[in-house]
């Protein structure tokens, strides 16, 4: 009991104060979630793509390793929520909204710093390449899935992905790292100044987000689909991930990533498509709430 106590208070404790932070006082001082969130999304992510894969020492043949871990776990898991919901009699619609909840994991509001927190700093590359994988992966899914449910063309979402600010800002970051570029102070700096941001900007948009959606209230399809995103990531992690061969570092951080709750993203993917999008968002904060424990859990066992 007191090793669990010692993992919340310093690996998630820090994690949830800022969400809390985020939480009070953001009604309290006018702060929009949406402005936060643009911010973290559109300026400070791709220059922390910049900053931490331009310099990582990286091996192509273990970032492959990673890629197919983090990908094949998020898949099975949605593959089970697809199955679980049907199993369920549930329309079409809650299925796929079953389905996005399940592919996409907030591998960066709570990925990075979490992964950081338990792991040390250099969690912080292996933690940026499950992170990209799964936002792209998540990305094309969830879209692919409102499009078909809109009965249009899922290829949008490949086109939709190329715009995603983080994606951008990884071939430059890649050819920077091949080639040993050293950018100029000009550029470099800028990049190194907005970097250490993202982690809290993240968790601090987050809590200004469930301020203004509110505590959910659950439901059954609740605390499945965000039950299915927590234990099955966590119990497919600690399964597959001896298959890929991964280093101690790697392993442990693709696990973190593995079980993170649903990512944010989701929530506005839904309600721009309209996947049943209020469903969609509560089951998205419950998941997080829930994560207090389930992270804690597998911390524990790691």
């Amino acid at each position: 009991m007191s090793g669990f106590i010692s993992i919340f208070l310093n690996v998630l404790g820090p994690v949830f104060l800022l969400l809390a932070l985020g939480y009070y006082a953001a009604p309290k001082l006018g702060l929009e979630a949406r402005t936060l969130s643009r911010v973290a999304y559109y300026i400070i992510s791709p220059a922390f793509v910049l900053t931490i894969l331009g310099s990582a020492k990286l091996e192509a043949q273990l970032t492959a390793r990673m890629i197919g871990f983090i990908t094949l776990t998020y898949l099975i898991s949605m593959a089970l929520a697809m199955l679980i919901a049907k199993l369920l009699k549930r329309p079409r619609s809650m299925i796929a909204a079953y389905a996005m909840i399940a592919v996409f994991g907030n591998v960066g509001n709570f990925g990075l710093p979490i992964s950081q927190f338990a792991q040390g700093k250099e969690a912080l590359i292996p933690g940026t390449v499950y992170f990209l994988a799964n936002m792209v992966l998540g990305f094309v899914v969830c879209v692919a899935i409102a499009q078909l449910m809109k009965g249009g063309n899922p290829l949008q979402a490949a086109f939709k992905v190329v715009k995603t600010p983080s994606l951008l800002a990884l071939p430059p970051a890649l050819i920077i790292n091949y080639f040993d570029i050293t950018l100029p102070p000009l550029i470099a700096r800028p990049a190194e100044l907005l970097t250490p941001a993202l982690i809290p900007i993240m968790l601090i948009s987050l809590g200004a987000q469930l301020a203004a959606a509110g505590i959910p209230k659950p439901n059954l399809d609740m605390l499945l689909s965000s039950g299915i995103r927590l234990v099955s990531g966590a119990a497919l992690a600690f399964a597959l991930v001896e298959l890929f061969g991964l280093p101690l570092l790697e392993r442990n951080v693709g696990i973190l990533q593995a079980s993170m709750p649903a990512a944010v993203l989701v929530s506005i993917i839904a309600l721009e498509n309209d996947v049943m999008p209020e469903f969609v968002t509560a089951s998205v904060l419950l998941s997080n709430l829930l994560s207090a424990l389930s992270l804690g859990v597998v911390l524990a066992f790691m």
